[in-house]
């Protein structure tokens, strides 16, 4: 990072100098906005911090560990990521380059490719918690690790997984980039805007590991953990609430750091795909299982309502 800091920045004579210059920022800018939609932490219950909060609804202020909290909070997130593909698009063309060309139509290509995915395998999510928003559905998977995401939703997980990898560029789907394959799209930036495009693809990394605590592993709930405490059957022990708090977030921080562990565990274990073994995984196996689990989801849920009704 000091090195980039420090390097001259060479911009090309025949490059469009304003798109040249937005792209880093189109790439930066919506990922570090969606962190917004992030709870990283239950509610802070003002005036009680150093009580036990047998109920949270009877706290008369609180604080909420999320910057953003709307109904609509994961449609939000995949709205605004969905405008990182014009950074990489507007790199290559912007550069009057036919190489970088080239490679900014295969980062859009595949980042809008595994995209449709992305979205159609949390469409199961949403079913069985009947919520978009994000603090609402680690609220609904509760304390009991049955009711996690990946217990419910098992099929999503790994179809978000590998299409979170695909999305972010990284191997064995790092082809946007890869030497042996083609000249990246950011062949012409240099110094800080050459960083700011490999700062965007680590800080995706890390916002996709906590999209998957959140929605898969129960974002900042740890077994038996209520508001009040430990609840080991008819054995409980309180907790103030600073605690809980606090082993909360660590939850969170954790489960986060798993998941960027497992992304560098698989770049540095598998080998990078052909182009069209990437896209051939992307529509013809993956889509087509995306689409298929929310039929199920949605039969099963029909189905347990129906056998409940009366």
């Amino acid at each position: 990072a000091i090195k980039m800091m420090f390097k001259e920045d060479v911009v090309p004579a025949k490059v469009d100098r304003f798109l040249f210059a937005l792209a880093p920022v189109m790439a930066i800018a919506p990922v570090l906005i969606t962190f917004a939609v992030i709870p990283f932490g239950p509610d802070l219950c003002v005036g009680q911090v150093m009580s036990v909060v047998t109920d949270p609804s009877m706290c008369k202020a609180t604080i909420p560990l999320q910057v953003a909290r709307m109904d609509v909070g994961m449609l939000f997130y995949f709205a605004l990521a969905s405008l990182a593909v014009y950074g990489s698009t507007l790199a290559g063309w912007a550069s009057y380059n036919k190489w970088s060309l080239l490679g900014g139509l295969r980062a859009s290509s595949q980042m809008m490719s595994y995209e449709v995915c992305m979205g159609l395998s949390l469409m199961g999510v949403f079913l069985v918690y009947g919520s978009l928003e994000p603090n609402a559905i680690v609220t609904a998977q509760g304390s009991n690790i049955l009711n996690w995401g990946i217990f419910t939703q098992p099929l999503a997980f790994i179809l978000f997984f590998t299409a979170a990898i695909a999305e972010t560029k990284r191997a064995p789907f790092d082809l946007p980039e890869g030497e042996p394959e083609l000249i990246g799209y950011f062949v012409e930036y240099s110094g800080m805007r050459f960083g700011i495009f490999f700062l965007a693809e680590f800080i995706e990394v890390i916002f996709t590991a906590a999209i998957m605590t959140t929605v898969f592993f129960g974002g900042w709930q740890i077994p038996f953990l209520f508001s009040d405490g430990f609840h080991f059957g008819q054995t409980v022990i309180q907790l103030p609430h600073a605690l809980v708090m606090l082993m909360g977030f660590m939850a969170w921080g954790i489960k986060t750091l798993i998941f960027c562990w497992l992304q560098l565990m698989i770049r540095w274990t598998l080998p990078r795909m052909r182009p069209d073994q990437l896209m051939d995984l992307g529509w013809k196996k993956m889509l087509p299982l995306s689409i298929a689990n929310v039929l199920i989801t949605a039969f099963v849920i029909l189905a347990a309502m129906a056998w409940r009704s009366p």
